[in-house]
């Protein structure tokens, strides 16, 4: 019996472990087929909501969905009614930069738990809520940028949690409410409304950004007009009493100090964002309660119809916004701009790279960036989105974890340091391979990577070569060889990074198979401070026959692999020969690295020696 309890047990753990929120995602599926949105999402009734759907987090049993992030998707019109309010558990609701038009929703006061409600940047119009203080829990509203009208509802002071409001940019008239009581509030912005009637004291304790543009009268101001009226009007100047007149004369300056202001805020940020070393050093920015971002404030008053462009087939759920306002490392600068790894709010991780000195007008980069995503294929990184306006460029790729080729081969060479063993050397080179074969025959078999090194190599979820950051050549400027990166990598005969050719990719690669047999970089310095160009070195020991001095240490642990590395290092050098007519075509070369050696008799032999063998195996000196 006792048996019989711990399997039932066992059971219901595993179909509670199993149990999908059934009603819940009804709910949202529901929601989907109403709304349309114009970027696909992989919600079906198959496959589980809270593991798999883009943009929705359940709680830590599964049993409820507990957030929908689902920023410029493009949904189209009106909320359907009893779909997304029937998600009772919902915490956290982001819907900004979509299409949704109509009133707000009367059925949302059911989302007792809504603590995050994100609306921004929509069509949505007519009155705000009149009871705010159904949602107890409120602590960030972001409702601006769309078309809400009325009066703000006094419950709002009823809100003990909130920290952040924002109703910029609508139509709301009447008076400002008294919110002196929300001791929680940090961050407020009421700004181009139609409200009237002097500041309120609270609110002067926040910037004037927070209330600029809404018609209030500023209390020194209502206080002299009040002094003023009884007073019997005496002509001045024009023909204006002298009141009328330092009235005006007081409008103009406050407009023009106004404007004096825009002007210098603009220029300031764009001064700190060709300053800066993120993708939005925009920590300061939030912690003071700005709500936009100085690129996203800078790109919108020269194009509001700048958006993040994604690929079809793309499950990643966020906007610009969320882009520019995520934590960011420098992961590398190259020779077209810096990489970064972006954490977003619901923790995924995407690589960012920031384009420098992008030569391309707006038409032209898309559609080289259409032609870059379009490739989908396992041994290339596939670009997911992009972004364009006349002062930042961006591009967006999956996160890869592992690090580049460059960082396995050359990072951490001391005493911790794992060895990158053979097998794995060559399931990059095949992958590389591959990958850059695949990019030759796009564009009519005329596509160039055009920046072909070991940073740009990545290991996939099979450990095989992935190449990124390709196709870049043709929409930069110009760079000439002494102050390009890669210019260990490059080919003799190309003195225009954007004439670089498939053959001239063909040395590049040749240049990286160097670096995976010598553990080498392309230029580096001896304990002499010599500085050694990686082609030239292997081709002086070839050629005096030292050719054991060629490979990298670390590869004498393995054995019965000489043939192998003997071959490899034939091919790399048929690859940086100096007439481009004589290297082989990268479909060739994916052939002859194939065949090097037994595949799967090198799987079976290639085993690490044991520490006495590899003691009594001679190591030879680095020129």
């Amino acid at each position: 019996m006792e048996a019989w309890r711990v399997i039932l047990t066992l059971c219901l753990l595993i179909h509670v472990g199993n149990a999908d929120p059934v009603q819940d995602k009804r709910a949202l599926l529901e929601f989907l087929t109403l709304m349309r949105p114009t970027r696909s999402l992989n919600w079906n009734e198959t496959t589980s909501v809270c593991n798999t759907w883009t943009g929705v987090t359940c709680n830590h049993d599964g049993s409820r969905i507990t957030a929908v992030r689902l920023p410029g998707v493009g949904l189209n019109g009106q909320i359907p009614p009893n779909t997304l309010s029937r998600l009772s558990s919902l915490t956290v609701l982001s819907l900004r930069s979509n299409r949704i038009s109509g009133p707000f929703p009367v059925d949302f006061v059911e989302l007792k738990e809504l603590a995050f409600l994100y609306l921004q940047d929509n069509d949505f119009s007519g009155p705000l809520p009149e009871d705010f203080s159904v949602w107890k829990n409120l602590t960030s509203v972001n409702l601006s940028n769309n078309e809400f009208n009325g009066t703000v509802p006094d419950s709002l002071s009823r809100l003990r949690r909130v920290q952040s409001l924002n109703l910029a940019n609508n139509s709301l008239s009447g008076d400002i409410p008294d919110l002196s009581g929300v001791s929680s509030l940090q961050h407020i912005d009421l700004s181009n409304n139609n409200l009237n009637g002097p500041v309120p004291s609270w609110l002067q304790r926040f910037p004037s950004s927070s209330y600029q543009g809404i018609g209030v009268v500023p209390p020194d101001l209502a206080h002299q007009q009040l002094a003023a009226a009884p007073q019997k009007p005496k002509p001045h100047f024009l023909g204006l009493t002298k009141t009328v007149f330092l009235l005006i004369i007081i409008a103009v300056s406050i407009v023009l100090l106004a404007v004096l202001a825009f002007v210098l805020a603009v220029c300031y940020l764009r001064r700190k964002l060709s300053q800066g070393d993120g993708i939005v050093n925009d920590n300061k920015l939030q912690k003071k309660g700005v709500m936009m971002s100085p690129e996203k404030f800078v790109s919108r008053m020269e194009d509001v119809n700048n958006r993040l462009s994604f690929f079809e087939g793309c499950n990643y759920s966020f906007d610009l916004e969320d882009l520019l306002r995520a934590s960011a490392e420098v992961l590398g600068k190259g020779t077209f701009g810096t990489t970064y790894k972006a954490v977003l709010e619901d923790a995924t991780s995407v690589a960012v790279k920031r384009l420098k000195d992008v030569a391309a007008g707006k038409r032209d980069f898309e559609q080289q960036m259409e032609i870059i995503g379009g490739i989908k294929h396992e041994n290339v990184v596939e670009l997911k989105a992009y972004y364009y306006s006349k002062d930042e460029k961006l591009m967006v790729y999956d996160y890869f974890s592992n690090g580049s080729v460059a960082y396995l081969l050359h990072g951490n060479r001391g005493e911790n340091r794992v060895p990158l063993d053979w097998e794995t050397r060559m399931s990059i080179a095949i992958g590389a391979a591959k990958g850059i074969a695949r990019i030759h025959q796009e564009n009519n078999g005329k596509l160039v990577h055009g920046n072909i090194k070991s940073s740009n190599i990545f290991l996939n979820s099979d450990r095989n070569g992935c190449v990124s950051d390709l196709g870049l050549t043709a929409v930069m400027s110009p760079l000439a060889p002494p102050i390009s990166r890669q210019a260990g990598y490059r080919a003799p005969e190309v003195t225009d990074t954007r004439k670089s050719s498939q053959l001239s990719d063909v040395y590049s690669f040749g240049v990286v198979l160097l670096e995976l047999l010598t553990g080498k970089s392309p230029i580096h310095t001896t304990a002499g401070d010599e500085i050694i160009h990686l082609v030239r070195w292997v081709h002086s020991v070839v050629r005096e026959e030292w050719t054991a001095e060629v490979f990298d240490v670390e590869l004498l642990r393995y054995t019965n692999i000489e043939e192998e590395m003997v071959e490899m290092l034939q091919i790399a050098m048929s690859c940086v020969v100096k007439a481009p007519d004589q290297r082989p075509k990268m479909s060739d070369l994916v052939r002859l690295i194939e065949s090097v050696g037994n595949r799967q008799a090198s799987l079976e032999a290639n085993k690490p020696k044991s520490e006495n063998e590899a003691s009594e195996t001679s190591t030879p000196s680095e020129t």
